[in-house]
């Protein structure tokens, strides 16, 4: 990576309140040994003037025997900062840079301060790649894979990988450039965590404790081994460091590396939490939410929440977002929950960007905007959000917020499917069975269904029900058919609880049971499925499965006919025109014939043309009458056929030019494309097969 891409400016860190020159002396007392907790806490207000004789590396070596006692040297934090400080600012070293950002980190002779923390680590790396010399006149530019790097140096890699991994208060989350340096640890192997090791197993650094546990926790230069990451956080957290209390509370409570106990992982969590650490306090709330090691209270767990988010914790934020959003232990508040996700996603945690781009997506707590929605998609996408990568690909498929891409959307589905979503195994099913960004692979669609539907997912479910049905890249097989709308409908799918009614109704690989058709329409009718509601519809008006009830027949005509369902629209319009189950309002009847009829609905342009050839609830029209009735006949409405061979006799009547049209018409069974002078018919008008 050149140095132009380490992400975050250099130019604003801390200011140490220590003096320091570069004449020759050391402090003329020493303050007495203490503990490893204790001098993470001393302050000082002395001067230390640092001899000009000592090397950079000389510098840092001294810090490092103060810092943790080495070579028989008293602890002495407030000097070891103050080497450190002379030897990574002013003679740029990049090893005492990386271990001052470490200080930083972990508050070891200085305040915790993460955002310090992570602009040191990245000041040691372009101080390497830049080959800045003593003087930080730059020398040459570097590749990382062709520099020997100091372990010192290697410990700031190695803490910015995690830094830029999980995030800290303050410091940006961005699990590309992580994966980056992570990389770069692995080349490296064990070489990478010496400093860790050392400090860790001689000097008995809780920190370092912890880092070495994160290592075999993540599989960081050594193999993945739960149990010695285990062994080292508990080493860490007996010592009273914060980081290594709060991670041992997640082992207790997950049960990794150890007996899984959620009492002691809220004990462990309260132990951090007492101490500021805001992983800590963040997983307090989670506990009291789930009701881990305590008893459930979302009150409580939003209190806990609020505490870390205000501490800058992104994943606090998010959750402190859908805790809003769904009026979690607090009053409902959408716009809260879109500001508590914008925090969060703006110190990039990807679930936060992922929910922060339905909200602008869907206008949740701001103004729509479909571009932005898919701006946070994809921000959380190329992070390897797999749900984001899902939606990122649905706004590709149907062009909500980008350009319509079906290549595109294929692609997002894919990386998101290969992570194990099973919302992107069905889209991908959808992409091969209709040739969405891919070739036509109705085969290669039913494998995508039917990992999603093991996973219960009901859509895939009934996509899978609807290939059994059809023969669709599997052999036909009605029972199998019914088999996966029975598993979808019991999950509530409404679409599916439809699909399931028609099969009882017809005996569709069941046995037919039109009750259990009634049955499952209601369920998906009062999910306001228009297509069960015209069923349920037609039950009531028929009799199939209840009391025949023509009044609830037109409310369930009624209530699909107001979602532009054209089936259930000619229905109503029937029962209109003949004042069944309600008031006779002929025009109005002939409204929603004509909805129907320009929905493609063939028994409803039939009914139009009837309306118009009749005049009823309409002006009589007769060329009206034969526009509907040839539209309806060449869809293969045999009633519409006769009505249009017996209106071109009553024109013969009048006009003699017709008969050779008719004579046609009657040789062929057919009326062939032909334009008559006054303009009554034009297109073709076959019988029904």
């Amino acid at each position: 990576m050149h140095p132009s891409h380490i992400s975050k400016s250099l130019s604003v860190l801390p200011t140490i309140k220590r003096t320091l020159s570069t004449v020759s002396a050391t402090p003329t007392e020493r303050r007495p040994s203490v503990t490893q907790s204790e001098a993470s806490s001393v302050q000082s207000d002395d001067t230390y003037v640092i001899d000009n004789r000592y090397t950079a590396q000389e510098l840092l070596d001294i810090a490092e025997e103060h810092l943790f006692g080495r070579n028989g040297k008293a602890i002495d934090r407030a000097y070891a900062i103050a080497c450190l400080q002379e030897s990574a600012i002013n003679m740029r070293c990049a090893g005492a840079q990386a271990v001052l950002g470490f200080c930083f980190e972990f508050g070891i002779g200085v305040p915790i301060h993460f955002e310090a923390a992570e602009q040191y680590y990245l000041m040691s790396i372009k101080t390497v790649l830049t080959g800045l010399d003593l003087q930080g006149e730059k020398s040459q530019t570097l590749s990382i894979d062709n520099v020997s790097l100091s372990s010192a140096t290697l410990l700031g890699i190695t803490r910015l990988a995690f830094l830029r991994k999980y995030g800290r208060p303050g410091v940006h989350i961005n699990r590309i450039e992580a994966e980056y340096w992570e990389s770069k640890i692995q080349q490296r192997g064990l070489e990478a965590i010496a400093w860790i090791q050392r400090a860790a197993i001689y000097d008995q650094c809780s920190a370092s404790q912890y880092c070495l546990g994160v290592c075999y926790h993540d599989g960081i230069a050594v193999p993945k081994n739960e149990y010695k990451a285990f062994k080292w956080y508990r080493l860490s957290a007996e010592q009273g460091n914060c980081r290594g209390q709060g991670i041992l509370g997640y082992c207790y409570g997950e049960g990794f590396g150890v007996e899984k106990s959620e009492a002691t992982a809220i004990d462990w969590y309260r132990r951090a939490a007492a101490q500021g650490e805001t992983v800590a306090i963040y997983n307090i709330g989670y506990c009291y939410e789930d009701g881990i090691g305590v008893e459930k209270d979302a009150v409580e767990a939003v209190k806990w929440y609020k505490l870390a988010a205000e501490k800058g914790n992104a994943f606090a934020q998010n959750s402190l977002g859908y805790c809003y959003e769904d009026g979690i232990g607090l009053q409902l508040n959408k716009n809260f929950a879109a500001y508590w996700y914008r925090r969060s996603a703006e110190q990039g945690y990807p679930w936060a960007q992922c929910n922060l781009g339905y909200c602008h997506q869907n206008g949740i707590g701001t103004e729509k905007d479909t571009i932005a929605g898919a701006y946070w998609y994809s921000r959380a996408a190329r992070q390897g959000h797999a749900r984001a990568q899902h939606n990122l690909g649905f706004c590709y498929q149907n062009g909500i917020g980008v350009n319509k891409n079906f290549k595109l959307a294929f692609e997002w589905y894919s990386k998101s499917a290969h992570q194990g979503n099973v919302f992107a195994f069905h889209s991908l099913g959808y992409c091969y069975q209709n040739g969405l960004g891919i070739e036509i692979n109705h085969t290669e669609a039913v494998k995508w269904y039917l990992r999603s539907a093991e996973h219960k997912h009901a859509p895939a479910q009934l996509s899978l029900g609807f290939c059994y049905r059809n023969g669709m890249g599997v052999e036909k097989d009605e029972a199998k058919a019914a088999k996966w709308f029975e598993l979808a409908a019991h999950q509530g799918n409404p679409l599916a609880q439809n699909s399931l009614g028609f099969c009882y109704e017809e005996g569709l690989g069941v046995s037919k049971n039109v009750k259990l058709a009634v049955h499952w329409y209601i369920k998906a009718a009062k999910q306001n499925n228009p297509w069960a509601q015209c069923n349920l519809g037609f039950c009531y008006a028929s009799g199939i499965g209840v009391m025949e009830d023509t009044t609830k027949a037109v409310y369930w005509y009624r209530k699909a006919a107001q979602q532009n369902h054209a089936r259930a629209q000619d229905k109503l319009g029937v029962h209109l025109q003949a004042g069944i189950g309600c008031r006779q309002n002929m025009g109005l009847a002939v409204r929603y014939f004509r909805l129907a009829a320009n929905g493609g609905q063939v028994s409803a342009q039939y009914h139009l043309a009837l309306c118009y050839e009749k005049g009823l609830g309409v002006e009589m029209n007769l060329q009206e009458a034969l526009v509907w009735y040839e539209r309806a006949a060449s869809s293969g409405c045999r009633n519409s056929y006769e009505h249009l061979r017996q209106l071109l006799l009553r024109y013969c009547l009048e006009n003699s030019s017709a008969v050779e049209t008719l004579q046609r018409s009657d040789a062929h069974g057919e009326t062939r494309n032909c334009s008559h002078r006054l303009g009554w018919i034009s297109g073709f008008a076959a019988p029904a097969a």
